[in-house]
């Protein structure tokens, strides 16, 4: 089995949005921005995944220059992620009939690979949040109670 070190997570994708499906993809990256990543000066918080031409690409996804590499490239540019057709197939079919979104969950190195775990979700129901905190509340006073009665 391939050693996985996570190098970011999308703690707010995680958070408001229900996975529904998850998919381990390739990233089509240039030399520089592969030793940032390693680096970890990577960002995936914002950043989306869309589908041109029967490909996908994701946009907003922020890979800090490297300062020893004279070229210029825009730091959220898009870029090309590496599925197999029936993937896109796929994750595009559900995209469009249903009004799912893909984003990105977590850029990690696989081996020696970098891969991007994206994934098909839902945004969640944020209404109900005075219910969810008095219920917490009231757990703690029970969890608290029971500590005292030990």
């Amino acid at each position: 089995m391939e050693e996985r070190k996570v190098i970011e997570t999308n703690k707010k994708a995680l958070r408001d949005f229900e996975i529904i499906d998850t998919l381990e993809v390739g990233i089509e990256l240039q030399g520089f921005e592969v030793k940032s990543v390693r680096a970890g000066h990577v960002n995936i918080e914002g950043s989306y995944v869309r589908e041109n031409t029967g490909e996908f690409y994701i946009h907003k996804m922020f890979i800090s220059e490297n300062p020893s590499v004279h070229t210029t490239v825009s730091e959220k540019r898009k870029r090309k992620l590496l599925l197999h057709k029936y993937e896109i197939v796929r994750f595009s079919a559900k995209v469009k009939e249903r009004g799912f979104t893909i984003l990105p969950v977590d850029v990690h190195v696989s081996g020696n690979r970098i891969k991007l775990t994206i994934a098909l979700v839902r945004h969640k129901k944020l209404y109900g949040g005075k219910e969810k905190i008095e219920s917490k509340r009231i757990n703690e006073e029970t969890r608290n109670m029971r500590r005292s009665f030990k």
